[in-house]
């Protein structure tokens, strides 16, 4: 069994609930968060053994997705049985599991990916976050009728990181389940069609040489523009080797971007008329900074020191796939597909004007910057 599975085997074999009078006697609090941490670490191991199976390993869905799922499917069908003993410990996992994931994702990165790339790629990774952000922002409100809410969700998922930059964005504009579940599934739609129409693209552009792209400038395209980790792998490695590596780096030199964006975003909406609710400050004046987009860069930071060896490395970053899936899983089984019901199509159309604006606007991006800097 691998080391993550193993660890969440173990906290959900020792965990059981709490009596009432237990909680209502005052005893510790970790006692009521024990049901609900071993349900979502049940359901996290699960996501996170079907994510390494080669079927879904091939179409770039991650365990954090699976993870949102299968919350989901439990959530709307025998979690309610079990929630006044659960809720507490689903709750801690959406919420303060969710935050220490963000920050500890910052040991996948270094601060030498963006020397990797050079200025053209942050350039590019750049354009690309503020022009798709942008977009979503202004017309997800005035085109298709949504929430600002949701249409930032969504903008988020489709510039930076797809499901990880929902899950990060949503306690700086303090999103509620529905909103959140409805901007994951956005990025599980559109990057999925994503892995198979990039490879297309790139052989069409083989045989007409209509924008002429090596293995590289393909990389950057596909790093630059699509929605996940995982799905950016899946495309570049459907070309070749040399892609897949470019395709990475530049994908996770637009990761390291959440962490600005996110005090970006909170200083934006503290100062809106009538953002200091959405950003969090209840009310109060000034900048709201997430300390866990802080937390994020000294992590990065520090791991681009190289103190650390790669055996540690490999299990923080277990630790850390524990933390973001078990969050993913207590987001699933807090959602009801009936509010998702209720979004209807508006989301997914802003999703799909967004994925046009990522594989037109992004080739138009990646063709101008390469000119500029060659």
């Amino acid at each position: 069994m691998p080391p993550e599975a193993d660890l969440l085997a173990r906290s959900a074999s020792t965990a059981s609930p709490p009596s009432h009078s237990a909680a209502s006697t005052g005893s510790p609090p970790w006692r009521a968060w024990l049901p609900g941490l071993a349900l979502t670490a049940a359901i996290a191991a699960l996501a996170m053994q079907l994510g390494r199976q080669d079927w879904f390993q091939a179409r770039g869905i991650s365990a954090l997705t699976l993870a949102i799922v299968l919350g989901m499917l439990v959530g709307n069908t025998v979690y309610g049985r079990v929630a006044p003993v659960a809720a507490a410990g689903v709750g801690l996992s959406k919420t303060r599991l969710l935050r220490l994931g963000i920050v500890l994702y910052g040991v996948r990165l270094t601060f030498q990916d963006i020397g990797n790339v050079g200025w053209a790629g942050f350039a590019i990774d750049a354009l690309v976050l503020c022009s798709t952000f942008g977009i979503a922002c202004v017309l997800g409100a005035r085109v298709f009728g949504l929430d600002p809410k949701t249409a930032m969700l969504i903008g988020a998922g489709s510039s930076i990181c797809g499901a990880a930059a929902v899950m990060a964005t949503e306690p700086v504009v303090r999103g509620k389940a529905e909103q959140v579940a409805v901007a994951v599934a956005t990025v599980v739609v559109f990057g999925t069609v994503a892995i198979f129409l990039y490879p297309m693209l790139y052989r069409l552009e083989a045989v007409h040489a209509l924008v002429p792209m090596t293995q590289s400038g393909y990389g950057l395209f596909v790093g630059s523009t699509v929605h996940e980790v995982a799905q950016v792998v899946a495309a570049g490695r459907a070309v070749g080797e040399q892609a897949a590596d470019t395709a990475v780096i530049a994908k996770m030199v637009r990761v390291m971007m959440l962490a600005p964006f996110l005090i970006v975003l909170s200083a934006w909406l503290s100062r809106r008329p009538g953002g200091s609710d959405m950003a969090g400050t209840q009310g109060t004046s000034g900048i709201v900074i997430p300390w866990f987009a802080l937390g994020f860069v000294a992590v990065a930071g520090f791991n681009s020191l190289a103190l650390l060896p790669p055996a540690a490395i490999d299990r923080i970053v277990d630790i850390d796939t524990v933390l973001l899936s078990m969050a993913m899983a207590g987001l699933g089984l807090t959602t009801h597909v009936s509010a998702i019901r209720k979004a209807g199509a508006r989301p997914l159309a802003l999703a799909a004007l967004l994925f046009a604006w990522l594989v037109v606007g992004g080739l138009a991006i990646n063709a101008g910057v390469a000119r500029l800097w060659s």
